[in-house]
C-alpha cells in the first residue's frame, strides 16, 4: 500500500485518538460503534484498546481487516535490539498480530527504561531526562524490520521536520508512510506539508483544534491563546455551512488532502466528527483559515519543562523545536 492508499485508510474514517484519554474499553467499543478507527499510542491504556477492539469483533461490529490500527514507538526504546521488543509487547497488550501503521513518536532518544519497571516509561529516569545515543538512522532499521517480520503493515515518523527527512530519506530502504504532525490554522506548517507530499510522504494532523487539548491539560501557552472555536473566521464559515467550527477546522484539513485524527470521548461529538467531508468550502475560505497562521506550536516539549539535557553539571539547556 502506497502512502496515498494509507491517506485513503486514515481519511475513509476521521480516525480518533486516546491521546490522555482515561484508560477504557468501553470507550473503545463505543468509538469503533461509530465506524471509527481508533488511532492508540503508547499512553498506557493499549491494553484497554485492546479489549475494546475484541469485544468489538466478537460482537460482529467490525473484522480485523476493517480496521486501521496504529500505535507508537516511544522515544525509550529507540535502541535497534529494543524495537522489536517493545513493539511485540504493544501488540500482546492489543491482542492482535499486526499494526496498520507503527510510528516513531518523536525524532528524540532517550535512556531505555525497562517495562518491568515502569511502563509506560514517561520522559524522566531517575528523576532526570536523559538521552540515549541511538540514531535516528538505527531507529529506522530496526523500525523496517517490523514490516519485513510482518510485525506492522505500514511505518510512519511523527513529529519531525524537514531536514530530518530529507536525512532519513538518504538510507531509507522503506519510506515513511505517514508523518504525523501538530497542523492547526495557529500552525499551518505549508512547506513540511509539500515535502512530505513531494516524498510520498501523507500527513496525519493532530491537535487539529490548536489549544483546546492543551487548555485541558492546563498549558498556560493554550490558556493564553484565542479560542479557535470562538474565532470570527472560523464562527462565520461554521454559520454559513451550518456546521459547528470543529467540523469546519477538520474539514479544513481534510479538504486540503490531510487526515486528521480528532479527540473526544463524547458521542455526540464523535458522531459530528465524522461528518466533515461530505461538505467543501471555496478556495478562499481555506485560504482566510490557514491565513490566521502564527508559527505556533504547542507540542513543543521545552515549553513546559519536560525537556532538558542531564548533564554533569545538571544545567538545563534548551532543544531547538522539532
Amino acid at each position: 500500500m502506497r502512502s496515498r492508499q494509507v491517506t485513503d485508510s486514515l481519511m475513509a474514517h476521521v480516525v480518533c485518538s486516546s491521546f490522555f484519554l482515561p484508560p477504557s474499553s468501553t470507550q473503545i467499543y463505543r468509538k469503533l460503534r461509530t465506524n471509527l478507527a481508533p488511532s492508540l499510542s503508547d499512553y498506557g491504556n493499549e491494553k484497554e484498546a485492546g479489549q475494546g477492539v475484541a469485544k468489538a469483533i466478537a460482537d460482529g461490529l467490525v473484522k480485523r481487516e476493517d480496521l486501521f490500527l496504529v500505535s507508537k514507538l516511544w522515544a525509550t526504546f529507540h535502541e535497534g535490539d529494543r524495537v522489536e521488543p517493545i513493539a511485540r509487547r504493544q501488540l500482546s497488550d492489543w491482542g492482535i498480530d499486526y499494526f496498520d501503521l507503527y510510528i516513531v513518536h518523536f525524532p528524540v532518544a532517550l535512556k531505555y527504561v525497562d517495562p518491568e519497571v515502569r511502563y509506560p516509561p514517561g520522559w524522566e529516569n531517575d528523576g532526570k531526562v536523559q538521552q540515549s545515543g541511538a540514531s535516528i538512522q538505527e531507529t529506522w532499521t530496526a523500525m523496517e524490520g517490523l514490516v519485513k517480520k510482518g510485525l506492522t503493515k505500514h511505518i510512519g515518523v511523527s513529529n519531525f521536520q524537514g531536514s530530518l527527512i530529507i536525512d532519513l530519506l538518504r538510507y531509507a530502504t522503506i519510506k515513511p508512510a505517514t508523518l504525523q504532525i501538530e497542523h492547526h490554522p495557529y500552525l499551518v506548517q505549508p512547506t513540511l506539508v509539500t515535502l512530505a507530499r513531494s516524498e510520498g510522504i501523507a500527513v496525519t494532523a493532530y491537535s487539529s483544534f490548536g489549544p483546546q487539548s492543551f487548555v485541558e491539560l492546563e498549558w498556560q501557552k493554550a490558556k493564553d491563546t484565542p479560542v479557535l472555536f470562538e474565532h470570527p473566521v472560523v464562527t462565520k464559515i461554521a454559520e454559513k455551512y451550518k456546521r459547528t467550527p470543529a467540523q469546519v477546522l477538520l474539514r479544513w484539513a481534510t479538504q486540503r488532502g490531510l487526515a486528521v485524527i480528532p479527540k473526544s470521548n463524547n458521542k455526540e461529538r464523535l458522531e459530528q466528527n465524522l461528518k466533515v467531508t461530505d461538505f467543501d468550502m471555496e478556495e478562499n475560505e481555506l485560504n482566510e483559515i490557514s491565513g490566521l497562521d502564527q508559527q505556533l506550536r504547542f507540542n513543543n516539549p521545552t515549553d513546559v519543562s519536560f525537556f532538558f539535557y542531564s548533564l554533569e553539571d545538571q544545567k538545563r539547556t534548551e532543544l531547538t523545536d522539532f
